[in-house]
């Protein structure tokens, strides 16, 4: 009995430090009514994050990582350059569209960081992520052959990624 009332209150302990630190952080000052409503949070906040679906992060391989930082890094300042070029020169010569990206990453947050990096990418932005997670909608600012982006997209960025989070 006292076992099943410590996990409805108290399911998670470790979660309960964190929002009662976190709150004294958050506060300019320590006072009593500061650790009394960090208490508080720190009581009710864990047993509705306990009812959440979570989906836990498995990583595989970090060996890809630094690649992975510079090619972004890389593309980033390309993209920059070209975007420039490309809002600087005439507005007849860009050609906006969508492009559905198939998916072979199936790791939830995979797919995050892959959305991240597309929208970290100025020229393209992760629109929709289709119910089944096979699909992703990018929006690209000049879209002259959409192959060659599904292509680069799934070599540069989802490749390596799907070795990170297997």
């Amino acid at each position: 009995m006292a076992r099943s009332w410590r996990k409805r209150w108290l399911p998670s302990p470790p979660l309960s430090v964190l929002v009662f630190c976190f709150w004294l952080l958050l506060n300019d000052a320590v006072s009593a009514g500061d650790a009394v409503m960090g208490l508080v949070l720190a009581i009710l906040i864990p047993p509705f994050a306990a009812r959440l679906d979570r989906e836990f992060a498995r990583i595989g391989s970090l060996r890809q990582v630094p690649r992975m930082v510079g090619i972004l890094l890389l593309d980033i300042v390309r993209s920059n350059i070209t975007v420039a070029l490309q809002v600087l020169g005439p507005e007849r010569e860009i050609h906006p569209g969508f492009i559905w990206v198939p998916l072979d990453i199936r790791n939830i947050h995979g797919i995050a960081v892959l959305t991240s990096i597309i929208t970290l990418t100025p020229g393209t932005v992760s629109s929709a992520l289709s119910d089944d997670r096979r699909y992703l909608l990018v929006h690209v600012l000049n879209l002259a052959d959409a192959d060659e982006v599904v292509a680069q997209i799934k070599t540069r960025y989802e490749k390596p990624l799907m070795e990170i989070f297997p």
